[in-house]
């Protein structure tokens, strides 16, 4: 279905290519599935995988095996560290963000990790759920218009967009 719908629709394809998803209309979603989907409830299931120590409730999302190469030099950075529920992307404007922006973002995660840095993103991704139709301010507007972030969360985004990769902390988020 997927495969079908990429080849007659070329913007879509373009948006897959750049992405890693569709951001706008994905065909397999139901009705329910768009609903679970906005609302971030699709993500509950996850609970049971951080409460077998599976994943931590922040830490950076898990990639598809097929995603391996396309994230290039930060995968042993990433894969680091226990992948989690939300995570530094998901707070950072998700829908706007490249996938090599994402790359970045959680590489830069991993090396820069306290556990302040842990609760910030765990406040902000209520945020996120909760104005997920309408937006919060900052929510989806890294690329768009960074003068709605506040200057120490544009700082950080900056930066760790712009930043080139150090020495990993390989910690285990969460743990």
């Amino acid at each position: 279905m997927l495969t079908r719908y990429l080849k007659s629709n070329p913007q879509a394809m373009d948006e897959w290519q750049k992405y890693a998803k569709l951001r706008r209309h994905d065909p397999r979603l139901t009705r329910l599935g768009g609903f679970l989907r906005r609302w971030s409830l699709d993500e509950l299931p996850q609970l049971f995988n951080v409460l077998k120590g599976e994943m931590s409730l922040v830490g950076p999302r898990p990639y598809l095996p097929h995603e391996f190469d396309r994230i290039g030099t930060d995968l042993h950075t990433i894969a680091s560290a226990r992948p989690g529920m939300t995570g530094f992307w998901q707070v950072s404007g998700k829908n706007q963000l490249t996938f090599e922006d994402r790359v970045k973002l959680e590489a830069w995660y991993v090396r820069n990790w306290t556990p302040w840095l842990d609760g910030i993103i765990f406040a902000k991704t209520f945020r996120v759920v909760l104005f997920a139709e309408t937006g919060w301010p900052g929510q989806d507007a890294v690329r768009s218009d960074p003068s709605v972030f506040d200057d120490s969360t544009l700082r950080v985004v900056s930066s760790a967009l712009n930043s080139n990769p150090g020495k990993s902390k390989h910690h285990i988020a969460g743990a």
